[in-house]
């Protein structure tokens, strides 16, 4: 592989993009390719993203990770899904689970049947036919075979990217430690060529990837790609993250729950828990924020307060050059559903799936960046769908957010939905229909119509089917053990290392 053009590859940035990557390209490439990565100790990392959706459970086992020893080194608990409070109106919850909900026909979604039985006299909540829902409630978890329980973590990523630094420098990645004074650039391509440390080093690479956060160093500020501004959807821009001791035992699942101008999040990790208040500065202030979050905890406070500034968006060049950028240096959407970490494990694949073996092509960095902006498009959708769909009209916030024009795309879902009960997702959508539908009526959505196959049973046979899902359901909730038994015995993390 001597001829080959990207031999040398640089990492610019480390905190959680930048490890994942390094852990990821170090397994995979192994001696095809130089990998270094330039961070510096004195420049902070944002390592708020705690809550994460299942794919990172198929990251880490391509990358070879025991799932113990990682829950372990990062405090983790089991995750199946994000509750929703004060959302539809003030006072109400509902939830927002992974997997399935019932049993779906090949004509139609499970919500279809569900929705003539309650033409038939069948009342029972649509959540009873989702075990990760009721599990959630129960606050039980177990492995289930054939991965009959879907789940993800909670977990504190400053430690998730000290692990996957450990694992990335065992396959051979460099870690080289320094603050970039200039980024080089070839003065006929355009390409950057190296990068020029306070201390005079010289990082010389032929591919570097841009992990460098809201700074967005290489892709942003060296290359000008545009950034694409969605805050007139999304105008939440500030957030302020904190730690808590843990006064409970962890719960296997995220809690989000709106406020008047925004929402807060609440994390349970093994020995502490993370706390974070999102909101839009044009609704509510800096100081009265932080004095709402101060107000709305459990536990003893930790850490400082970590003030966070940004604008939900995304650049439409991820690809510019020789430069790739990764996490928020080429995008920010605000961690509502969970998808920041998720967001970079995808750029990761895609950048291992199209790595060239010659020159880049043209037609590749397109594909790329389409990819990629559709990806974001579909997240950016779901979120939005959260904020519009709703009773609320007890702020300006919520006027505002209620009564704003949406894109087209989540425009029609929402529509088709309403009028007909039906989902339809376009190539690979992150979130699953049972995800929409979900959201779609814990928002406040009831279709109007349904699927006329549903009408095909009859009234017995509709009664085995939603009674045999809901006793099915039931049964397996119960006999799985309370969730911090189960995380205790299988990946307890030593209680020194909760800080």
């Amino acid at each position: 592989m001597t001829g080959w053009p990207y031999r040398r590859i640089v990492i610019v940035g480390g905190g959680t993009a930048g490890w994942m990557t390094a852990a990821a390209f170090g397994k995979t490439l192994g001696r095809l390719a130089e990998i270094k990565l330039v961070e510096s100790d004195a420049i902070g990392t944002v390592g708020v993203g705690e809550s994460t959706i299942p794919p990172l459970v198929n990251f880490n086992t391509l990358l070879g990770i025991n799932e113990a020893e990682f829950m372990r080194a990062t405090n983790a608990a089991f995750k199946l899904g994000i509750q929703f409070d004060n959302w539809k109106d003030v006072g109400e919850s509902y939830f927002h689970s992974f997997g399935t909900t019932g049993k779906d026909h090949w004509t139609a979604g499970f919500q279809h049947f569900w929705l003539d039985g309650l033409q038939r006299g069948h009342n029972e909540p649509y959540d009873d036919y989702c075990l990760e829902l009721k599990a959630a409630g129960a606050s039980r978890f177990a492995h289930l075979k054939d991965n009959g329980l879907n789940y993800a973590f909670q977990l504190d990523a400053t430690a998730y990217a000290r692990f996957l630094r450990s694992l990335a420098e065992k396959e051979g990645v460099m870690r080289q430690e320094g603050r970039i004074a200039t980024v080089e650039q070839d003065s006929e391509s355009g390409d950057v060529t190296g990068l020029l440390l306070d201390s005079g080093e010289r990082v010389e690479g032929d591919l570097f990837i841009d992990c460098t956060g809201f700074r967005a160093l290489l892709i942003g500020q060296t290359l000008g790609s545009a950034f694409e501004d969605w805050t007139h959807w999304l105008p939440c821009d500030r957030a302020i993250a904190l730690q808590t001791s843990a006064v409970r035992p962890p719960v296997p699942f995220t809690r989000a729950m709106a406020h008047d101008a925004g929402w807060q999040w609440r994390i349970p990790l093994q020995h502490r828990v993370g706390n974070g208040l999102v909101y839009s500065s044009r609704y509510l202030d800096d100081d009265k924020a932080l004095e709402r979050l101060l107000g709305n905890l459990e536990g003893d406070v930790l850490t400082k307060p970590n003030h966070l500034k940004f604008a939900a968006g995304t650049r439409r060049r991820q690809w510019s050059h020789n430069v790739i950028s990764v996490g928020l240096a080429g995008g920010f959407l605000e961690p509502l559903e969970s998808t920041s970490i998720h967001l970079i494990q995808r750029s990761i694949l895609r950048i291992l799936r199209m790595l060239p073996n010659g020159r880049v092509s043209e037609r590749d960095r397109q594909e790329f960046n389409d990819q990629h902006h559709q990806e974001m498009v579909q997240i950016r959708d779901f979120i939005i769908l959260h904020y519009k769909v709703t009773n609320r009209r007890d702020s300006d916030f919520w006027r505002y957010v209620a009564d704003m024009d949406v894109p087209d795309t989540l425009a029609q879902k929402i529509a088709l939905f309403r009028e007909t009960g039906r989902v339809f997702r376009r190539n690979e959508e992150l979130f699953q229909e049972n995800s929409w539908v979900q959201v779609m009526m814990g928002q406040g959505i009831r279709p109007h119509d349904y699927h006329p196959v549903a009408r095909k049973l009859t009234d017995a046979e509709l009664a085995r089917l939603l009674g045999g899902i809901r006793e099915s359901v039931s049964r397996t909730v119960a006999e799985l053990p309370p969730h911090a038994d189960y995380v205790a015995h299988y990946c307890g993390a030593p209680k020194a290392s909760a800080a």
